[in-house]
């Protein structure tokens, strides 16, 4: 019996390595801003996050791990959004980011996990520096929404060609790469089509009054003004120029996308045109599950950001699952080989840069809610 005893122990190492030991966990991280001026963009891309997470773990997790994580709030501050990008890698030793939300916020973040090689999708930010800066690739940043240029062209060729605009005005953060690289493109696609930029006007990222820039724009003869910024400064605008008795048709871009605009604005964003990811009016059957799943969680219709960021956390998965591993080096590879993957804002491919490729939806404010008009693809 003892000799049997001193054999089953001399075994026992071996055994370990055939037998499975409990499953293992991969810890990812999310940056998101749950404080500051944009926190309902971040609240809606945390909450759309953990559901991505959780349904993926009710499955038995990936590649035979279970998910864990660590969220951090960035403010919507760049140096803020790099500390925490400090954090989550060299603290807490995530695998893998989802984030940072604003380009301001991720170019910073994607500098340093570039230098760390953790593999991190953003799936929100916009900025093509995001991604490529110097024209040198950031080979480990990749993220699941379309980029300035090709929505800044969109809402250029939108105002020109179907709403018939000829004289653009545009107004932009100049401190703010999302709101300044989205107005130069819109500015040059606009006179690439035959139309005049009538004024191009910058304001501070703290300013709040903008009667002066509105004047400006009144004398102009606009007959549209371009406002490529977010939610609660787009809403000042529009209110501020029509307590001024400016009569103009407004355009902008994916930044409008929240329920405070209106709450912002009332009735002066009213007839007002963006570009989306997504309109939670498409009939497309992942989006009416979708809709009604976060809506039966959260008592809301999911907005765009949030709608991008389940689709990024979906595709990060994908993506583990692929690699078949915790290695960032494979997970970066496997991300880089995914084509056509199938989310709620539509199909989409990562190209060479990282870049998702997919259409963009054109979307009109009508009695104070969203109205989509139609898809427009790349």
């Amino acid at each position: 019996m003892r000799r049997a005893t001193i054999v089953f122990a001399f075994l026992l190492p071996a055994l370990a390595a055939i037998v499975p030991s409990q499953a293992k966990e991969i810890k990812i991280g999310l940056i998101t801003p749950l404080s500051g001026d944009v926190k309902t963009y971040g609240e809606s891309v945390r909450n759309s996050f953990l559901i991505a997470v959780e349904e993926a773990n009710a499955t038995g997790g990936v590649a035979g791990m279970k998910i864990t994580y660590v969220i951090q709030d960035d403010r919507n501050d760049a140096t803020e959004a790099a500390n925490v990008a400090n954090l989550l890698v060299h603290q807490h030793r995530v695998k893998a980011i989802i984030g940072a939300v604003t380009s301001k916020a991720t170019i910073p973040v994607s500098d340093i996990i570039q230098a760390a090689k953790i593999p991190t999708l953003t799936p929100t930010a916009t900025n093509p520096k995001v991604t490529v800066a110097d024209g040198k690739r950031k080979d480990y940043m990749f993220r699941s929404c379309f980029i300035d240029p090709f929505q800044g062209m969109v809402m250029a060729k939108f105002a020109r060609e179907t709403l018939k605009k000829k004289r653009a005005a545009v107004l932009f953060d100049a401190s703010n790469d999302y709101s300044k690289g989205t107005a130069e493109v819109f500015r040059d696609g606009f006179r690439k089509l035959g139309g005049t930029t009538a004024a191009f006007e910058a304001y501070g990222k703290d300013d709040v009054d903008f009667s002066a820039l509105l004047t400006k724009v009144k004398a102009s003869g606009a007959d549209v003004m371009f406002l490529p910024d977010y939610y609660n400064k787009v809403g000042l605008i529009a209110k501020q120029a029509q307590e001024r008795g400016l009569k103009i048709q407004l355009v902008g871009p994916d930044g409008w996308d929240s329920p405070d605009l209106v709450k912002i604005a009332g009735s002066a964003i009213e007839g007002g045109y963006f570009s989306n990811h997504y309109s939670p009016d498409d009939r497309r059957p992942e989006v009416v599950a979708w809709v009604k799943k976060y809506r039966e969680r959260h008592g809301q219709v999911p907005d765009a950001l949030g709608t991008l960021a389940y689709d990024g956390t979906k595709l990060l998965v994908e993506a583990i699952r692929k690699a078949g591993s915790d290695d960032p080096r494979k997970i970066r590879d496997a991300l880089a080989s995914i084509r056509d993957f199938q989310g709620v804002t539509g199909k989409s491919t990562l190209d060479r840069n990282g870049d998702s490729v997919k259409s963009a939806a054109i979307v009109k404010i009508e009695g104070g809610r969203q109205k989509f008009v139609k898809m427009v693809n790349p």
